[in-house]
Parts: C-alpha cells; structure tokens; sequence
C-alpha cells in the first residue's frame, strides 16, 4: 500500500464512520421526521446542510476543471448556481416554508390540482434522477484513482454507503450527517487552495494570489493549442448567447430544484428560513470564490509539468491518474506539444475535466495526507448531496404518488416508510448503472439537471406564488411542454439511449436549453390559463395569504 492510499483510506474510513454513527443515532420512526426532520433544525445547522446539499460533486470536483479548460467561461457555473440561489433565498423559500408542506409536488398539488401533482412529482423523479447521476459518477471517480477500485465498484461502493444512513435518519440523519460532510469537504478543498497558491505566488490567498499567475497561463494555454484563459466567450462553441442562456438556465434551475427547496421545510419558522439562506450562501461563497483560482493554478501547474517533455519523462501524477483511463498520452508524439479535456481531439495529452480538483494537489507537489484529505472531501461532496436527491425521490414516490394518489384511503406510517425506503433503493440501482454509464463531464450531467428543473419547476413555482389566476390545466400544460422540449433537445444532442449526438441548433447548447424551456413553460401555463377557468376563489385567497406575513387561515383550504 502506498503512502497516498494509506491516507486516503484513513480518512475516507474516519469520515464515512462519523457519517454512518450520525445516522444510527438520528434513525427515525415517523414520516414528519423522515421528511422534514420535525421541522425543528436550528438555522445555523440548515445552512450547513443546505450549502452541502448544493456543493454537489460537480461544484467540487467538476466546476474548476471546466473553469480551467473553459477560461472565463467557466463562470457560467459560479454566477448561474449562486444567483439561482438568490432566487431561491428571495422568491421562493420563505413563501413554500410558510406553506408548512412537506415536499414541492405536495405545494402544486394544493395550489394547482391533483393532476399537476403527478406531474409534479414525476419530474422531480426525472430531475432528482438526472442530477444524482453526476454524483455516483464523481464518487466513481475518487475510488478508481485513490483505493484502486474500477470506477464500477467505485460507484456501487459509493450507492451502498449512500443508501444505509439515508434509509436509516431520513431527513434527519442526512441533515446532520451533511453538517459534518460540509466541514470535510471544505476544509479539504480550502487546505490544497491555500498551499499550492503559497507554493506558487508566496500569497497564501488563492482568490487574491491568482492574478498574478494570469499572463504567464494565457501564454502556455496559446502553446499548447488552448484558448486564453482570460479570453471571454472563446469557451464555448455557441459564444456570448450561449453563455447567457447557460447562465440563466442554471440560474432558473437551482430556484426549482426540489432537493434543495424542501431543506426550507426543515425549519422551525418561516425567519429561520431567510437565515438559513442567509448561512448557506455564506458558506456556499467559501468554495466558489476559491475555485477559479483552484482551476488557474492546477492548469498552470499541468501546463508547466509537461512543457518540453516527452511521453517517457512526464510526471508521476499523469501516470497514476493514467491508470483509471481519464488521462491519454500520445505514446508516439516526440514531446508534448498539445493539451485537450476532450477525448475525440486527437491532443498529445487529455486529461478529463473531472480530475483537475482531485489531482490538485499531486499536481501541485503537495505530500500524500493532503491529496487523502482531498479524496474525502471529493467524496462528502458526491454523497451529500446524492442523500438529499434521493430523499427526494423516496418522497415524490411514497408521499406524493403512492399516499396522495393511489392510497387516497389512508396509508399508516409505517407503510409510508417502507414505500419511501424501497423507492430509495430502486432509485440507487437505476444511478448505479447511470452513474457506470454518464453521458457527459459530472458538472455538465448536472447542469442537464437545472435544465430540467428550471424548464419544468420554476415557472410554475413562480407563478403559483405571485399569480392568482393560474390554474391546473395552465400548470400542467406548462410543465409537460417545458419538460418534453427540453428533454428532448438533451437527447437530440447528446449521445445518450443508444442515440448519436447532433448539432446544436443556433448554437444553443443542452447546458443553456433549460432557459428557453423555461420561457416556453411561462408562455404555455399563462395562455392556457387565461383560456380557461379560473382557480376558485378561495385558491386565489390562500395565494394572497402566503405572500403577506400574517397567519395562514385555516378556513383559506379547499
């Protein structure tokens, strides 16, 4: 065993033993607490929780290797995932907190009609489904370069551990079991941050030390036949439009996405949500103000490993990360002379987005207890996040589907549980074989997620807040039409489901449809709802009473 292998066994054995004891000990009973945790976490815990919940694998293991191969590009992601949040904080939480529900399909359900509950709840299966994808992926990943697992048993081993304390505490567990996940995954990614910025500019403040490093990495991505990194809109095929919608959709789908919404139903009162929020971005910020610079000294630090030298004199990392097939050399090239993220380029030397923050600091030189710190931090972040995906999952299935809908005579708790654990685990084997199997990068298989999300939850959400006047037949309509064209896009120009990828049409990538799905839903749920009857008079009532700070009446349900 090596000494790198050793440290990350010590520390992925530590943290999954914190994470398994937290949830034997939050084990629960009852559907209140499976769901929403008693409604009784304290703000500061939630925030923790939720900024784990959102730092997914892509936001730690996938967002700097694109911003690094992507340039200024790449802060599609930073501004799309934390403006969606601002979204979310300002538009949405504290008006669904104070509905007082359990899950998003249950908020339509009321709001809408039945019929807009299914479909509510089936597309938080599609969406939940989409994004957890990416996390087995990413946990994949960690186990296949660090425990010299194939990234097959890297995924089952992640899926298993995933399914235990989330079947056992429920929302609760995975709460707590996600404050203790953030405070890995953090200190993991800050640590590397801070020494290779040390190491390299004798600053030891990545976000400020990074700027200097800047003119010296445009000049060696030019030499190996990449773009600058400081060049804006030169990224991305589909340029300034793309970026935009990319942004927007990725914006408009963090305000929709239900894992993150039903964390604000987990607090005592409708305040406790706004500070919640409040902490989250507070500590989503920690990360995201740190990966641009992650992703400018990693490059630096590969582009400056292999200047001037051939296949037989590159660095060790290369040949161990070479092992799990996410880096390719040109065996036959004399020296490296090209760089590329994409396996069909035909470069000297590829080297997959997805490993940059993980290889950071082998990269960087550093010693093999930080690069062991690092595979734990990876794999908090892939399985905090894939917790809350399937809870929700388990919810739409059991609460929303099964207990709403085909139990109309009642279901006991117990029953409700159980339904709730095995969707849990039919869920976890349908990722297992996705997350083998992913049709892009982890960050981007997560952005398809917003896509989906923002054209399918958002719009809806929205409007069922801020406008009396819509109804089901507008809902429901809206949300089929925004979901089936933007779904079908992502097939049409992915090769996924034994199809081959085709062109973007005027440029629009399957990152960025989500927007113009989003705008197709508004338009749909608000004619067809002007074409129709309008929702009762005491739907249009309740609607006025959540947006103003006075009690719900009970009287206002129908």
């Amino acid at each position: 065993m090596t000494e790198t292998q050793f440290w990350t066994f010590f520390f992925i054995i530590l943290t999954f033993g914190i994470y398994i004891i937290i949830a034997w000990r939050s084990r629960v009973k009852e559907t209140k607490e499976f769901y929403v945790a008693s409604q009784g976490v304290p703000t500061l815990a939630n925030g923790a929780a939720v900024a784990a919940d959102w730092m997914s694998a892509a936001s730690f293991i996938g967002m700097a290797g694109l911003i690094a191969f992507l340039g200024s590009d790449g802060s599609v992601y930073l501004m799309g995932w934390t403006g969606g949040y601002v979204l979310l904080a300002l538009l949405l939480a504290p008006y669904l907190r104070k509905w007082g529900k359990f899950t998003v399909p249950e908020f339509v359900g009321d709001r809408y009609s039945e019929s807009v509950r299914i479909v509510a709840a089936i597309a938080a299966i599609v969406v939940s489904f989409t994004y957890v994808v990416g996390q087995m992926a990413g946990g994949g990943i960690v186990f296949s370069r660090f425990l010299n697992l194939s990234v097959e048993w890297g995924v089952v081993l992640v899926a298993v551990v995933i399914f235990v304390y989330a079947v056992l505490g429920g929302m609760k567990g995975i709460t707590y079991t996600q404050v203790a996940q953030y405070t890995v995954l953090i200190i993991a990614y800050l640590i590397p941050a801070f020494a290779v910025a040390y190491q390299t500019t004798g600053i030891p403040v990545p976000q400020i030390s990074y700027g200097q490093i800047l003119t010296e990495l445009d000049s060696l991505s030019v030499e190996f036949g990449l773009n600058e990194f400081t060049e804006a809109f030169s990224g991305r095929a589909g340029g300034q439009i793309d970026v935009f919608l990319v942004t927007l959709s990725l914006m408009l789908g963090t305000a929709g996405l239900p894992h993150v919404i039903i964390r604000f139903y987990t607090t005592k009162t409708v305040r406790g949500a706004r500070y919640s929020a409040f902490w989250a971005l507070f500590f989503i910020s920690l990360l995201y103000l740190t990966a641009p610079a992650v992703g400018a000294f990693t490059k630096l630090n590969l582009l400056q490993g292999v200047q001037g030298q051939g296949p037989d004199s590159l660095p060790d990392w290369i040949n161990t990360w070479g092992a799990t097939g996410l880096v390719t050399v040109n065996e036959d090239a004399e020296s490296i002379q090209t760089v590329s993220n994409l396996a069909t380029s035909g470069a000297d030397l590829i080297v997959n987005n997805d490993i940059l923050v993980l290889a950071s600091p082998e990269i960087g030189g550093l010693p093999a207890p930080i690069v062991g710190l690092m595979a734990a931090g990876g794999m908090a972040a892939a399985m905090s996040t894939a917790a809350g995906l399937l809870l929700v999952i388990s919810s739409a299935a059991s609460h929303d589907l099964y207990f709403r809908v085909f139990k109309k005579n009642g279901a006991s708790e117990k029953e409700q549980m159980m339904v709730g654990r095995i969707a849990m685990g039919v869920a976890i084997l349908f990722a297992i074989w996705a997350g083998i199997n992913p049709p892009a990068f982890v960050a981007q298989v997560v952005a398809f997620a917003f896509g989906l999300a923002a054209a399918s939850f958002f719009p809806i959400l929205i409007l069922g807040i801020f406008w009396k006047k819509a109804n089901g037949p507008g809902a429901t309509a809206g949300m089929l039409t925004g979901l089936a064209f933007t779904g079908t896009y992502m097939i049409y120009t992915l090769e996924v489901f034994g199809t081959s990828a085709n062109e973007h049409i005027l440029n629009v990538s399957p990152e960025g449809i989500g927007a113009v799905g989003a705008a197709v839903n508004f338009v749909v749920t608000i004619v067809v709802s002007k074409l129709t009857a309008p929702p009762s008079a005491a739907v249009q009532e309740m609607v006025e009473d959540i947006r103003y700070p006075q009690t719900r009446k009970a009287a206002v349900r129908s």
